[in-house]
């Protein structure tokens, strides 16, 4: 074989290499899908970490909380026009275990300004304020994820939402999360939380008992999805929503979801009105094979709507 046979062999080959590692770059993104990214180590945001008052300065992005658990450090990374807004989008993160574990320069998008940028483009998306706010033990704030769905997270983000409300004058706010966010969501409208113009759920987890049953991840029937029996489930605690007419709450799934059942959705709402609360509940496309990814943004553009429909009733 010649040298110019070889030459253009090899070139075939690159050009098959980077064609597919652009069609891999080319996946479905969205507010709530991260991308490919490789950080500096002195960039990144640390995960599952204690809380530490020395790494927790009284600035923007960082919230220094007490709740009955102790104290958190909860991050939080908004668009640039946040500061007294009438509304603002607050976003929650699904469940993020499977990175969790990674050398957080391998964690996508893993950098205070990549957040930040990204919460800038969901705001240009949307048209209105937004905030990402990270849960505890993901993105740099303290705590571990690995006690997802349990009071500690809850709490952290509530008493972090109250923070953050006062710091920048917030009058009310959109939440909006998926899966797992949505979970959080849920937890925190049962906690009593006010000033929720919107609720938007998507794919949540409700019925955690027998979802980790149905999804045969349960240990002996007593545990959640994560092996703890000390979780807390939104739809034992709907009487905590506090009544609220102007108040809107979208939950929206996909009937085939294999992640989050959507006969547990189903059954969240359903005892959210009887409970006298103004709820919705949709269904929309979702990503195969497991129909739990809503497509076409549906969360972002549901609470832009949402948002709108607060500032001009």
């Amino acid at each position: 074989m010649t040298a110019s046979s070889l030459f253009r062999r090899y070139a075939r080959c690159a050009l098959v290499l980077l064609a597919l590692a652009q069609a891999a770059c080319a996946q479905r993104t969205g507010p709530d899908v991260p991308r490919p990214f490789a950080a500096a180590n002195d960039e990144v945001l640390h995960w599952n970490q204690p809380a530490d008052r020395a790494s927790c300065p009284d600035r923007n992005s960082y919230l220094w909380v007490q709740t009955a658990e102790g104290p958190a450090c909860i991050r939080y990374f908004a668009s640039d026009d946040i500061e007294g807004a009438r509304i603002a989008i607050v976003q929650f993160s699904g469940d993020r275990d499977s990175v969790m574990d990674q050398a957080p320069t391998r964690i996508p998008d893993n950098t205070e300004d990549l957040r930040m940028l990204d919460a800038q483009r969901s705001r240009d998306r949307a048209g209105v304020p937004w905030i990402f706010v990270a849960r505890p033990g993901t993105y740099g704030s303290s705590g571990d994820h690995r006690k997802r769905r349990q009071l500690v997270e809850f709490h952290a983000l509530d008493a972090a939402l109250d923070a953050l409300m006062q710091r920048h004058r917030l009058q009310r706010i959109v939440i909006v999360g998926h899966s797992g966010g949505a979970t959080a969501g849920a937890a925190l409208l049962t906690l009593g939380r006010t000033r929720v113009a919107c609720a938007v759920l998507t794919s949540g987890a409700y019925g955690l008992l027998e979802r980790a049953r149905l999804l045969g991840r349960s240990r002996d029937g007593r545990t959640d999805t994560t092996g703890s029996a000390q979780f807390y489930d939104p739809l034992d605690h709907v009487g905590g929503i506090v009544r609220d007419p102007a108040r809107r709450i979208v939950l929206i799934g996909n009937r085939d979801d294999r992640n989050t059942p959507f006969a547990l959705q189903e059954r969240f709402a359903d005892a959210v009105s009887k409970a006298g609360h103004r709820i919705e509940l949709r269904t929309h496309a979702a990503e195969p094979p497991d129909y739990h990814d809503l497509k076409d943004r549906i969360a972002l553009r549901t609470a832009s709507q949402c948002a709108r429909e607060a500032l001009f009733p």
